[in-house]
């Protein structure tokens, strides 16, 4: 049995920064991971000697000044990335829309198209860009989320001129926001909004909560682009550093049930018994509850809302493509009037030419992925979900053929994986991505505060607030820690 100050159950970014923020402040601290790789929903993993990322998406906060940036200088973390001129290439049939790394120039993109309403354009992105500069600064430094301490509360009080305008916004979709500078008719703006809010808020337009739709639409302007050899090698590279603090990193090493007796936490995992007073667990809530002896309340309330949202279809490829050497993203929409999901959407990313260690000679890796609603699967038997996956796979084939055939033509091998499947290869239940969707509603503003579901047991992660992206789930993960720390939370 090996006791300790704090022990990290799961090794995704919300994990491994609360680990790395306990042993940066001293503590004994363990990370726990069931899989043989760190990166959770956030990982690169090895089939047949390929290397693939778990999940097609971008990364945002390695730019210096960011978080991800901030611990690449401060612990020289080996990893290298990738600024990308067009981060994301958005495709309908109406339209390709390269999305500029500059805000202006994707300004200036919109307001050149066709019958384009250009002031309209100018005075929504203005006060979307209000939006951002208000929310994004916040996530440079954990100390600026509650709970907060007095030099947090100057920095806000400072800024309240800035977040002021954001009143008339909260609670309010982000159609409502278009409707109001009357661009709710101008379609390759819906169209773009919608492809982005999906794979961001994970949800469209007409549901997203404004102030978190019109902060995401910044995510291509900050910090965001392609770490080389894949999002795990940052991953390792938390992990590493976490062990050259002192700190004990498990692996492959599944926990089986969390008790507590006279204060401290006991974890049984495969091969190990592990102490602590404290407890972070980097996992979905319906994880944390089926470890328990009796569950709180408070986790089936958090279960029943993180079951409202998506899991996820894929395809993992190697393909044959000389044009664009780069790292290549690709946003794909099959028709524009249905809905972002079940194979209409699909989001591709692909390493880049020089990444040799991931393929074959001449190959390059590339997953794609589409929503699927995780309540519509649990609704089907086993046979039903099968041919309904199969069905939505054969919907992101024909959506990859139809809007890039560079693609389809360049394909040399593909691996499929269902919700199912996607759960094995991160062990989240249902396969549940992307966290709690952001709709509109006071809703998405609950937790605030981290909170303790239990005395000494805390949750991190997608499913807990600020959720949803990599950068969210690491400030998630300091903040917390820091709070766990020193006593300042709520109780669930």
């Amino acid at each position: 049995m090996q006791d300790y100050d704090v022990i990290v159950i799961g090794a995704g970014f919300g994990g491994l920064a609360a680990a790395l923020e306990a042993a940066e402040q001293g503590h004994r601290v363990a990370i726990i991971e069931a899989l043989k790789y760190p990166g959770g929903c956030a990982s690169t993993f090895t089939r047949d000697g390929i290397q693939y990322e778990a999940g097609a998406t971008l990364f945002s906060g390695l730019d210096e000044g960011n978080l991800f940036g901030q611990w690449r200088a401060r612990l020289s973390l080996p990893v290298h990335f990738d600024h990308l001129a067009t981060p994301i290439e958005l495709r309908t049939p109406e339209m390709t829309l390269p999305i500029s790394a500059n805000r202006d120039t994707l300004i200036d993109t919109f307001c050149a198209m066709p019958g384009a309403p250009v002031d309209r354009l100018r005075a929504f992105f203005a006060e979307q860009g209000r939006v951002a500069e208000a929310l994004w600064p916040i996530f440079d430094d954990p100390t600026r989320l509650p709970p907060l301490s007095w030099s947090a509360i100057g920095w806000h009080l400072r800024r309240l001129h800035q977040y002021l305008p954001l009143a008339r916004i909260i609670g309010r979709s982000l159609f409502e926001v278009l409707q109001r500078h009357h661009l709710h008719t101008f379609t390759p703006l819906l169209h773009y909004l919608n492809a982005l809010c999906q794979i961001t808020v994970q949800a469209n337009i007409h549901e997203a909560e404004a102030p978190f739709a019109m902060s995401t639409m910044d995510y291509p302007f900050r910090g965001t682009g392609h770490v080389r050899g894949g999002i795990g090698e940052l991953a390792w590279a938390m992990l590493r550093a976490i062990e050259g603090l002192g700190g004990t990193v498990v692996l492959s090493s599944r926990v089986r049930s969390l008790s507590r007796d006279g204060g401290v936490w006991q974890i049984q995992a495969r091969g190990a018994t592990l102490r602590a007073p404290l407890v972070i667990a980097n996992l979905l809530p319906q994880a944390v509850s089926a470890l328990l002896p009796e569950p709180p309340k408070a986790l089936a309330r958090l279960t029943t809302e993180v079951a409202s949202g998506w899991g996820a279809a894929m395809l993992y490829r190697t393909v044959r493509l000389d044009t664009h050497p780069e790292p290549y993203h690709l946003e794909l929409v099959g028709d524009p009037d249905a809905p972002f999901i079940e194979g209409n959407h699909v989001f591709c990313s692909l390493s880049g030419q020089d990444e040799r260690d991931r393929a074959p000679d001449g190959l390059r890796t590339m997953t794609a992925s589409t929503h699927v609603p995780v309540q519509r699967l649990q609704r089907l038997d086993q046979r039903e979900r099968s041919r309904y996956i199969d069905e939505v796979q054969a919907k992101m084939r024909q959506t990859i053929a139809q809007h890039a055939p560079e693609l389809a033509a360049g394909e040399v091998s593909e691996m499929t994986a269902s919700p199912r499947t996607f759960a094995r290869f991160t062990r989240r239940p249902d396969g549940l991505v992307g966290g709690i969707p952001r709709r509109a509603g006071w809703a998405s503003y609950r937790g605030l505060l981290p909170r303790a579901f239990l005395p000494g047991l805390y949750l991190v992660g997608d499913s807990v607030f600020p959720g949803q992206s990599t950068l969210a789930c690491a400030v998630g993960g300091v903040r917390t820690m820091r709070a766990a720390l020193s006593g300042r939370q709520l109780v669930a």
